[in-house]
């Protein structure tokens, strides 16, 4: 708990902030398509504080988020700023027990995990016992055929008003902001359904016969979605309104030594040439597990059958090794593998290492008392605020997802960090990483082109080995 006498004020609200609460009382309906670290937190909390205790205007609101989130960010949040203190937050988490029991509780806002959210609507199906729905980090629901979208449009008219929130409404593709919409307007905007919004706005890409494997965006395409959202989604960039220290991006790159090149080279003809003999149906899915073990061998070991891990080279783990020997301060690395958590660990015992286990490790790291922070993205990609106790982030392994990446980022690089944040990548040179940056760093074709590309080495061995 913040100490009342040092809690933050409304008097503390920047001007963009006072102006996306009034563009959330304006719209019932609403998407704040905010950058990591404006205070879409904070920001929906004044609005809900506003229509429950000023107005009269609200009973009882749902939040569905990511557990993490859910366990630690908002009622954080809500404890820092004096004018929230009338309102109450109950997370909905456990056993079914404890959930039934939470939901008896008398409260301002449940606060639901992104799995229970199937479980939450088939318990009270067309008779949800809220007026207010807010889905913080929405491109959960990116998918329309997944479990948690199906189970929540089937409830969506049981809510006044809805409030979606993200810094990555689009993740991978425009494709993805068709259901995230939906929820807000049920289709109005653009369609009733995904086909009907893929014919409208995209263009097949990669096909093969009947078979449509990515879609490209129309000429006018984004120009026109953006148009027809324009109205309920405020969309706000940390540049344009924070004066924060400007971002250094540093590439590493470690190449291997002639033979480990060649040693490489055959492990990626082996698994792919396992990968057709497989028979299995080429798709993003596939291609991504086919990746994922390209990954491996760059980061520096591989796992067998057995799940067993086998060390490769140490190549990645010397730059790490330089990256703490040149500074002094704080680092905090990103990992990809748990075969990479374990040599990380047994390298670099001297600094005592502590993996990233909740919010306990959190506030050490802001008061400065861990050396070395290791963390999986998708531990730590949503709501931590770290900015406090470093400024210093490595990429051990890099990740493909845009989303993550981004995500992981803005923890260092974020309203209140005082030093320009420093992304080191360790790139294993001639290997997948080098394609993988090259993703990441366009931000409009992100990891689709990158499975285009697994794909194509393929299709170029099969050509090359006449099958």
């Amino acid at each position: 708990m913040t100490a009342a006498n040092s809690k933050l004020k409304l008097s503390d609200f920047h001007m963009y902030q006072n102006a996306a609460v009034e563009h959330l009382y304006n719209n019932p309906n609403c998407g704040l398509f905010l950058d990591m670290g404006l205070g879409k937190t904070v920001i929906t909390l004044t609005y809900i504080e506003l229509l429950r205790y000023q107005y009269l205007l609200m009973e009882r609101a749902l939040l569905i988020a990511p557990k993490r989130v859910v366990d630690t960010v908002w009622s954080n949040e809500c404890d820092k700023w004096e004018h929230l203190g009338n309102l109450t937050l109950t997370k909905i988490v456990g056993n079914q027990k404890q959930r039934d029991k939470a939901l008896m509780e008398k409260t301002d806002i449940h606060l639901l995990g992104v799995d229970n959210v199937a479980w939450m609507c088939g318990k009270f199906g067309g008779h949800m016992p809220y007026d207010t729905l807010i889905i913080d980090e929405s491109s959960c629901f990116k998918s329309p055929k997944s479990q948690r979208f199906k189970a929540l449009r089937l409830v969506m008219g049981n809510f006044k008003r809805v409030i979606i929130l993200t810094g990555t409404p689009a993740p991978n593709s425009l494709i993805d902001l068709w259901p995230q919409i939906f929820l807000l307007d049920r289709g109005v905007r653009l369609g009733k359904t995904i086909t009907a919004y893929r014919e409208e706005y995209f263009k097949p890409g990669m096909q093969v016969g009947q078979v449509v494997y990515n879609y490209k965006l129309q000429a006018t395409g984004e120009e026109r979605i953006h148009a027809a959202i324009s109205d309920i989604c405020l969309s706000m960039s940390a540049k344009d309104y924070l004066d924060l220290p400007e971002r250094i991006n540093n590439y590493i790159e470690v190449t291997f030594d002639e033979a480990l090149q060649k040693k490489y080279d055959q492990f990626k003809e082996e698994k792919i040439l396992q990968f057709i003999e497989s028979g299995v149906e080429l798709s993003a899915i596939n291609a991504a597990g086919l990746l994922n073990k390209l990954l491996q061998f760059a980061n520096g070991a591989i796992y067998d059958e057995n799940h067993d891990s086998h060390d490769i080279h140490d190549l990645k783990l010397d730059a790490l090794a330089e990256i703490l020997e040149l500074n002094d301060k704080p680092i905090l690395v990103a990992y990809a593998f748990r075969h990479d958590l374990e040599r990380i660990l047994a390298r670099f015992q001297k600094y005592k290492p502590v993996v990233f286990s909740g919010d306990a490790d959190v506030q050490r790291w802001n008061k400065g008392e861990i050396r070395m922070m290791i963390m999986h993205p998708k531990s730590g990609g949503h709501g931590l605020n770290l900015q406090y106790g470093g400024n210093i982030l490595v990429w051990f392994g890099l990740t493909f997802s845009l989303e993550l990446y981004q995500q992981f980022n803005a923890r260092i690089d974020r309203q209140g960090q005082v030093e320009p944040p420093i992304i080191h990548h360790i790139i294993a040179n001639n290997t997948y990483d080098n394609a993988i940056v090259k993703s990441l760093s366009n931000k409009a074709k992100t990891q689709n082109e990158l499975m285009e590309a697994v794909k194509f080495e393929i299709a170029d061995y099969m050509k090359r080995m006449n099958l």
